[in-house]
């Protein structure tokens, strides 16, 4: 029993795989292609313990190909080229079928790395599938990223993480000789935060830290064994994103002092720099947007210079942005803008674009009307003149509604003055 609970019964077929129906379910985008051996190069997006990795294997074992496994944290470029050189030659298997290349948290690799991989995908020597936990636009080369489908993968639910429970119990050799009870589950649960290795990992260090055969899992049992056993979880874990979700809703809230203790936790738990960068860039734009857009060039400027800086001086310009993140006015109307169109494309569908503003490059286009009665704006006074720009199905719909502080205030006192009570400010 060397081999921890999550490996022992890592599933081998999609049958066995649980959650990510959306990916492998009866209609997942993933499940006709696993079936047919035509899998394309990609990548694997999601937080840790979602199934990357078995995913992935299971793929490879569908497929019948050859299949490689390297991990960014402890390989690189000389690695790489080996394995494209086996498939190029075509030794053994590889003369049938290119062989899959899974790397392990690719957004770990440099440039230089990434860019070793772009020949070899795009010709096909490999099908590359790559796990990654962070976004890929930001770790991801584009040139790979336009290689590859992006999937992503969802934190396990409740539903999920209880069915892997009784799964061990009863396929696990170790644990099924056990007498074990499951009276509760809300603290492996919580304790887990939707990550099923770590559930799995909880769950085993609990019941080996018992020496009877009958053991009673309670909430109470739990807590008292896992304090014992550990002090802290590490930053890929529960806490991680505890203490990122208690930073973003400090400055949220415009607490500097709380936002700078939380950042000050991040950085003694030896966070990466990128990382608490991103998520205020990302609040930038999603709580301040137009209140205050000189927030959003700030939160760019500090992620390039912690990207460039590194540990310790880059705490400086992340206590910097966080304070003035903080107290920065607020607005989520942007963010509330594009969801609501986005929510508006997905029920009326592909909407023909007005006659008037189309693009009438050809004699042909400008015959059948694309560009008539276009008004140009800059041909009248103030640069402004009523035009219909949205499809006449949804018409004065009004998607931004200004938030109530001072630049957007007189964004709403300009807008109505435009528009003469065309849409609802």
């Amino acid at each position: 029993m060397n081999a921890p609970l999550a490996e022992r019964i890592r599933p081998k077929t999609l049958e066995d795989y649980i959650s990510q129906q959306h990916l492998v379910g009866k209609t997942g985008v993933l499940t006709a292609q696993i079936k047919q051996g035509t899998i394309p190069s990609l990548i694997l997006w999601g937080p840790p313990g979602t199934g990357k990795t078995t995913l992935a294997n299971i793929i490879a074992n569908k497929s019948d190909r050859p299949f490689y496994t390297l991990s960014a944290i402890n390989s690189g470029v000389k690695d790489i080229r080996e394995v494209i050189d086996k498939a190029k030659k075509g030794e053994g298997l590889f003369t049938t079928k290119n062989p899959i290349l899974f790397i392990d948290e690719i957004h770990r690799f440099s440039k230089s790395q990434q860019d070793s991989l772009l020949a070899a995908v795009e010709k096909g020597w490999i099908t590359l599938i790559g796990a990654t936990t962070e976004n890929p636009s930001f770790e991801v080369i584009a040139a790979l990223l336009s290689r590859c489908q992006v999937y992503v993968l969802k934190p396990f639910d409740k539903k999920d993480l209880e069915t892997l429970l009784k799964r061990a119990l009863e396929k696990d050799e170790y644990l099924s000789k056990k007498k074990i009870k499951l009276l509760e589950t809300d603290a492996l649960l919580r304790l887990s935060g939707g990550d099923a290795r770590k559930l799995l990992n909880i769950f085993e260090l609990v019941v080996q830290s018992e020496t009877s055969d009958r053991i009673t899992i309670t909430n109470d049992m739990v807590m008292a064994k896992v304090q014992q056993k550990t002090v802290r979880y590490d930053k890929a874990g529960e806490q991680h994103y505890d203490i990122v979700s208690a930073f973003i809703k400090s400055i949220r809230g415009s607490d500097p002092n709380a936002a700078v203790y939380w950042l000050a936790r991040m950085i003694e738990g030896g966070e990466d720099v990128k990382f608490i960068a991103r998520r205020m860039l990302i609040l930038a734009s999603e709580d301040i947007g137009n209140a205050n857009p000189t927030a959003l060039v700030i939160a760019n400027n500090t992620f390039q210079a912690v990207s460039a800086i590194g540990f310790p001086e880059s705490r400086i310009i992340l206590s910097q942005c966080a304070i003035y993140l903080a107290v920065s006015a607020k607005s989520n109307a942007s963010y509330i803008a594009i969801d609501k169109a986005l929510e508006m494309v997905k029920k009326t569908g592909d909407l023909e674009v007005p006659l008037s503003i189309r693009n009438a490059p050809t004699k042909l286009m400008k015959e059948l009307g694309y560009g008539e009665n276009y008004a140009y704006a800059h041909n009248y006074e103030n640069n402004f003149v009523s035009h219909e720009f949205l499809p006449e199905e949804i018409k004065e719909t009004t998607f931004y509604q200004p938030g109530n502080n001072p630049k957007e205030i007189a964004f709403r006192s300009f807008l109505k003055s435009l528009w003469n009570g065309k849409y609802t400010y």
